[in-house]
């Protein structure tokens, strides 16, 4: 690059030295923060409280970093070049979100996302202003590399069994939440096998993550220069690979050639070959050893023994040393002669394309080839050998990931321009779902953020992104110098994460999304595309405002997220207090500054409705139940999609004996959970109930009326079970819907009493047991003896098994074959 493009900061000695002290003092933060938050269950957003603490901590640490770097742009933040637009531009992006509350499905999903998109925000700066430098990048991969790698290896202990060990490494920045004594499910077994997870309790991410990584580090093996970073990096690829592997994650086997082909094309041919030579070496070698390390652990899961631990360890390391020694020779003795080689295609054009488009030749023959039974996946171990031989278009996780992305164009079509704020899917999938599958997460980044955002905040991001990338392309392709090479890698590691989050909700962990937008801001940190126009010189001669505003931003941030955390910690306080049977005034101190400090958080609000209606229960104090139903409509005004509130609201009518306001209340709530049977049921339930109290007031219109509406509720059941039957055989329905028990029950008692004794049989008899301790198979028999006497029928069995129970059911039953209704 020419000097006149070079982006260089004018500064006075002192201010030199103030933003040398900054500098350290956030390059050092950042560093902190990248070692801290994967230890936060990767700050993953489940949208409940039990996921929250870290969220808030890590809001706080965005807020103190964001508070520095506002003082380290006052002395050299200047509008001049295009990454100074685009550090504008990104604020767009939590705008969008902010606007979104507008519209937002759930007003607690929606604030805390908005915070996460800040948290972005500083990232994506921190990445533009600390890279600036050479020493910048130098400390920021640094960071990424260290705190990623410690991730890998933290998951092989565990997978070795030296959980506690790790543990105890950690748990001192990490916390100690659950009380175990180690990190909850860093290898968890599922229907497929036990699973390697690591920091993520997820193998899918995990996945993600490691593909990153993996490519990261051989792109650091092909171009370093310094033998031991050779050796590091290439020492690492093995047991990358291993525990990419040990995931036995699919959908991140489909992605990594999808990736391999985003990244090859960059690279000059020479270095494609050894890129793709060092990635052959290493998956050899991990493939051989492989199968023992996999049995290994899978054993350890079950009875830790220390020498077969050790042996896991031994077979790993000494592998991933032979590859590194292979992956230092070939690049101390190899690599050179094939840079002469292929020194004559460097400047020819598409010469970057060819190997790619060969490497897609062999490599889709490849996989024809390992499909049909060449004796390739022997080498595997079987729980990995059968994962493989199941990728295919009909297997369950991809039927049912196009029923997510199906669901979620319904559910934009709704709210198509501004979106229905941060966490829309979680709050509002229930109501557009194909299926009663159960999944708060659409498994995909790109469709779940266009359902919060809609098309205005999704063309922000698909613009902001697209203009890093672009920016970023192009100054690569035209001045392929060091220091652009030298941030490749972050190239890598977004394009690794945004292409896997298109099959999954990696971006959900707040951490992975760190790593991309610190990576994107990284990547624009010297692209210098020209001097912006002059007429923007006025904004340079008022260069103050900017950082002026950011640091207005982080002490609004930090307040906010320090009564947020706050909030947290008096919930907690409370929540220790009940199971300790504290006094009810002594709990709901904590508690209602809890909801003082976060008004209408769902959680808090819905724990302490709990309180106030067991001591209504106990004491008929009204005043309970009245703060009861205020907080919960107070809540549900914010949170109206909140299953856990209108539950609250069914049951504050119920115990009041409101039956028509509840029918009116379950009846809206089913258009908006339509897959929800234990709804159905309250509904027939309670015209039941109502047509039964008209029916004893002689009002037989009003009954027929209500019992009417109990059949139509359940032919809806009956239409929508129809639907079930259309799924390919290959996806799970998800939850039971259909008939069940309780509204057999119902139902053979509505047949019942209008004399329909044949109908009521065939209900009263579905899945009548004879457990007759369960009031409900009790009260099924009943009837449906009753049912079969009234036909001159009889089931002698069922009835002498009731009768030898209690000899006083066959009264009960000749009252209801007698009575008159």
């Amino acid at each position: 690059m020419s000097t006149k493009h070079q982006y260089s900061i004018k500064r006075t000695d002192s201010s030199t030295q103030n933003g040398s002290i900054l500098f350290w003092l956030v390059s050092s933060l950042i560093t902190l923060f990248l070692f801290w938050a994967p230890f936060q269950k990767a700050l993953f957003n489940g949208n409940t409280f039990d996921f929250e603490r870290p969220l808030y901590s890590s809001f706080i640490w965005g807020s103190i970093i964001l508070f520095l770097l506002s003082i380290y742009l006052f002395y050299n933040w200047k509008f001049k070049h295009t990454s100074d637009l685009l550090s504008l531009a990104i604020w767009l992006v939590p705008l969008s979100f902010i606007i979104s509350l507008v519209s937002a499905a759930s007003s607690y999903y929606a604030v805390n996302i908005m915070y996460i998109q800040l948290i972005y925000v500083i990232f994506f700066l921190l990445g533009i202003y600390i890279s600036r430098s050479d020493l910048g990048v130098t400390i920021l991969r640094g960071a990424l590399f260290a705190s990623g790698y410690f991730v890998v290896i933290f998951g092989l202990f565990n997978w070795f069994g030296n959980k506690e060990g790790i543990f105890n490494v950690v748990k001192w920045f990490a916390g100690d939440t659950s009380g175990l004594g180690f990190y909850r499910d860093a290898v968890m077994t599922d229907a497929n096998g036990v699973r390697l997870t690591s920091v993520f309790q997820y193998a899918n991410s995990y996945a993600a993550f490691l593909i990153a990584f993996l490519l990261c580090s051989l792109y650091m093996v092909v171009t370093s220069k310094k033998w031991f970073i050779t050796l590091v990096h290439s020492f690492m690829t093995v047991t990358i690979i291993v525990s990419f592997f040990l995931t036995l994650s699919r959908g991140g086997l489909v992605v990594l050639p999808v990736v391999l082909l985003l990244i090859l094309p960059f690279l000059k041919p020479y270095k494609q070959i050894l890129f793709i030579i060092h990635l052959f070496v290493s998956f050899i070698v991990s493939l051989l050893i492989l199968s023992k390390v996999t049995t290994i652990g899978i054993e350890l899961s079950q009875q830790y023994t220390s020498s077969l631990s050790l042996q896991g360890w031994s077979i790993l390391i000494v592998a991933a040393l032979i590859s590194a020694g292979i992956s230092f020779c070939i690049q101390h003795y190899v690599s050179g002669f094939i840079e002469k080689r292929l020194a004559k295609f460097d400047n020819k054009r598409f010469s970057n394309l060819i190997i790619p488009l060969v490497a897609l030749v062999v490599g889709t023959i490849s996989v024809v080839l390992i499909f049909q039974d060449t004796g390739f996946t022997k080498l595997l171990p079987e729980n990995i050998k059968i994962r493989l031989e199941n990728i295919n278009f009909q297997q369950h996780s991809v039927l049912e990931r196009g029923t997510f992305y199906a669901d979620a164009i319904k559910l934009y079509k709704d709210y198509p321009i501004l979106g229905a704020g941060g966490g829309a899917w979680s709050a509002l999938y229930e109501k557009y779902q194909n299926n009663p599958y159960v999944s708060r997460q659409a498994h995909n980044f790109f469709l779940q953020y266009l359902v919060e955002v809609g098309a205005l905040g999704f063309l922000i991001l698909l613009l902001v992104i697209g203009a890093t990338y672009y920016f970023f392309i192009t100054k690569f392709i035209t001045n392929k110098s060091e220091t652009d090479e030298f941030r490749f890698v972050f190239y890598i590691l977004t394009i690794s994460l945004l292409v896997h989050s298109m099959i999954d909700f990696d971006l959900s962990y707040v951490y992975l999304g760190v790593l991309v937008f610190l990576s994107l801001g990284a990547m624009v940190s010297k692209i210098d595309i020209g001097q912006l126009n002059t007429k923007w010189s006025v904004v340079e001669k008022y260069r103050w405002i900017y950082p002026s505003i950011l640091l207005v931003i982080s002490l609004i941030m930090f307040f906010n997220s320090a009564q947020l955390l706050n909030a947290n910690t008096n919930f907690r306080n409370a929540v220790s207090m009940a199971q300790e049977n504290k006094n009810i005034n002594e709990v709901f101190v904590p508690l209602n500054n809890a909801l003082t400090q976060h008004p209408n958080h769902p959680d808090y609000a819905s724990y302490k409705v709990d309180i106030l209606l067991q001591a209504y229960n106990q004491t008929k104090d009204e005043r309970y139940y009245s703060d009861a139903v205020n907080l919960v409509q107070t809540a549900r005004s914010k949170e109206p999609f909140n299953r856990y509130l209108i539950e609250k609201e069914i049951y504050t009518l119920t115990i009041k004996e409101q039956l028509s306001q509840t029918l009116k209340l379950v009846e809206t709530e089913i258009s908006n959970f339509p897959w929800d049977i234990s709804l159905y049921e309250k509904a027939i339930s309670l015209n039941f109930d109502l047509g039964n109290k008209a029916r004893v007031d002689k009002n037989n219109t009003l009954k027929d009326q209500y019992w009417n509406q109990a059949i139509e509720t359940y032919n809806k059941i009956q239409t929508k079970t129809k639907q079930l039957e259309s799924l390919p055989k290959e996806q799970a329905q998800g939850r039971a819907f259909g008939l069940t028990k309780n509204i057999a029950l119902t139902l053979g008692q509505i047949y019942y009493i209008n004399a329909n004794y044949s109908a009521a049989e065939g209900f009263l008899k579905f899945g009548l047991a004879d457990q007759f301790d369960d009031q409900n198979n009790l009260q099924m028999a009943r009837w449906y003896l009753a049912s079969l006497q009234k036909q001159n029928k009889t089931d002698q069995p069922l009835y002498d098994k009731l009768i030898a129970k209690d000899p006083k059911e066959r009264d009960e039953i000749n009252k209801l074959v007698n009575a008159t209704f």
